[in-house]
């Protein structure tokens, strides 16, 4: 890296007051940022000339002069350049009045951020300021290829003038190849337009995804409550028509828990139980249960592209997540044909498209109808969670963005196909893996019987989640303390140690898996439980140990039987 591309790289503070610049200076440095700071406004217009990325000014440190000063020197920028300002300033009661406010917005490419800062908002404004910063440098280094081009083709026209009469075929030969350079140029732009669109769709999913995740998270916390004193109401009230009530509630629950089940499968936090699967044996558990959702009028076809390796076409996947996939995509292929027509599941190694997965062992699992198809508008859009093409109350729009999450988390990738009046396939690309026979049957068997009550700590940021957990531990007959946060936790830990903790992973300040390898540095025996709505499974997987993961909304009885394995531990 030259000295200069250095300097372009910094961002200059002006900050005059007290400690402001050096403070400032360390937030940017966490982000890997050089943070310059300029004793006053002369400094920084000339560090500004001498090549900066952006500038950090605190309204203080200017007055009506030195805007017009910082003004002049931005109105002497090169054309390519929109130097990016991020002024700090008070609220406006604070400032010397709205005409001066008016004339910081006139300097041009300018952040106003309000006092009292929010460092994560400082943060942000930095980096989209210098992402914006990078491609104007782009853009000059471009305008300079552009530059030298056209030099270089001034001189090379020339020279074809001076020697025409007598070079005309090596004026052919340079002509050839000027076109083929702008054919290469012509392909290279029509390649980088479609690896943008990729792009662009896929950070899209990526966003949408991480909304529907929390909202997932929030609805689970909302389910946990409910469901909890459903659960309490059927164990502990006398009333038979009370019961029997809950019990509708809680199964009503349990739907709602499948809801944000999907959508947590299309954000890619949903644990799968990843497996290797004979797309063989999932065919034919799946095909009797096919036929009989989408009926009679519908020609169904299951085949296989197989080889003389026995496990040719297995795949690494979540067995009832993939089950469900395909008998989504069954009931959306029905949807389509209402007046009956083919369907048919295919499987077969295959080649993935560069745009869709990296190079690897692939299976392709293609349904295909040969309803209406759709439009391509329609086509890019049938991945986003609740987007739906059907009528109000026959679909939730979630079945085609969970068949997208799963294929996702599984290591794989999902796109769909179609020609209105010609049909849809959809594709399910998964790994392949050699099928094994597994060597042992997990025991899901739970232990009902209850012992004595255990001394528990409840860490939970949400009061109205904590309360109703506290009050179901309380009703098994535990003796609770509770904690709104891992710093309260720990607090409690130091007072007493209890024979369990069970914590939220999302929390303020310290999530579950931070506050647990905490706990464990203390006692380093002691059960934990997590109990989560929504997760990095990653970060979990790290830091869990021996521990265990409840997810939210969880039953009175899944609670029980979590605490009963965790004591015994």
């Amino acid at each position: 890296m030259t000295p200069s591309s250095v300097a372009e790289q910094r961002v200059l503070i002006l900050a005059p007051r007290g400690r402001d610049a050096d403070v400032i200076g360390e937030v940017l440095a966490q982000d890997g940022i050089a943070g310059v700071a300029q004793p006053q406004l002369e400094a920084l217009l000339g560090a500004m000339e001498a090549g900066a990325a952006a500038a950090i000014i605190a309204e203080e440190a200017l007055d009506s002069a030195g805007i017009g000063r910082l003004a002049a020197v931005l109105q002497a920028q090169a054309p390519w350049s929109d130097f990016p300002l991020v002024l700090l300033v008070s609220r406006p009661v604070g400032m010397a009045g709205a005409g001066l406010r008016a004339r910081l917005a006139e300097l041009g490419n300018v952040i106003l951020l309000e006092r009292p800062l929010n460092v994560q908002t400082l943060r942000s404004a930095t980096s989209a300021a210098l992402r914006g910063r990078r491609r104007q440098y782009s853009a000059r280094d471009m305008l300079g290829e552009r530059e030298r081009a056209a030099e270089v083709l001034r001189v090379s026209q020339e020279q074809l003038v001076q020697l025409n009469e007598t070079l005309e075929a090596r004026i052919d030969e340079r002509t050839r190849a000027l076109a083929q350079a702008n054919d290469r140029l012509t392909n290279e732009i029509i390649e980088r337009e479609r690896a943008l669109q990729t792009v662009s769709q896929l950070q899209k999913m990526e966003a949408i995804g991480q909304l529907t995740g929390g909202i997932a998270h929030d609805f689970n916390n909302l389910l946990n409550v409910v469901q909890g004193n459903m659960d309490l109401i059927v164990m502990m009230s006398p009333d038979e028509v009370a019961r029997k009530r809950a019990v509708v509630a809680r199964n009503a629950c349990q739907r709602g828990a499948k809801l944000t089940s999907q959508l947590l499968a299309f954000s890619r936090n949903q644990s799968l139980d990843l497996r290797p699967v004979a797309v063989g044996a999932l065919f034919g558990g799946i095909q009797e249960l096919v036929a009989t959702s989408v009926g009679s009028g519908i020609a169904l076809a299951f085949d296989i592209d197989d080889d003389a390796d026995p496990g040719a076409i297995a795949v690494l996947v979540d067995a009832n997540q993939i089950e469900m996939a395909l008998l989504n995509l069954a009931i959306n292929a029905r949807d389509a044909m209402p007046n009956g027509g083919r369907l048919r599941f295919h499987a077969a190694r295959a080649t993935p498209p560069a745009a869709l997965l990296p190079q690897g062992d692939y299976v392709c699992i293609t349904v295909s109808d040969s309803g209406a198809g759709m439009s391509a508008e329609v086509a890019a859009r049938v991945f986003e969670p609740f987007f739906t093409t059907k009528e109000v109350g026959k679909g939730t729009g979630l079945g085609l963005s969970q068949v997208y999450g799963m294929a996702q988390q599984s290591g794989g990738g999902a796109r769909i196909l179609s020609v209105p009046g010609q049909g849809t396939s959809v594709e399910i690309w998964l790994r392949r893996v050699a099928l094994e026979m597994d060597g042992g049957v997990a025991d899901t068997t739970r232990q009902r019987q209850r012992g004595p009550g255990a001394r528990i700590l409840v860490v939970e940021d949400d009061p109205v989640v904590r309360t109703s957990i506290a009050e179901s531990l309380q009703a098994l007959g535990h003796y609770v303390t509770q904690a709104a946060d891992g710093a309260q936790a720990l607090v409690e830990l130091e007072r007493e140690r209890p024979e369990l903790m069970i914590t939220d992973y999302l929390m303020p300040g310290m999530t579950g898996a931070e506050l647990m390898r905490k706990a464990r540095a203390v006692f380093p025996d002691m059960p934990m439980i997590i109990a989560t709505g929504y997760a990095d499974m990653r970060a979990i997987e790290a830091s869990i140990g021996d521990g265990i993961l409840l997810r939210k909304p969880f039953q009175l009885a899944d609670l029980e039987a979590s605490i009963g394995q965790a004591l015994r531990q």
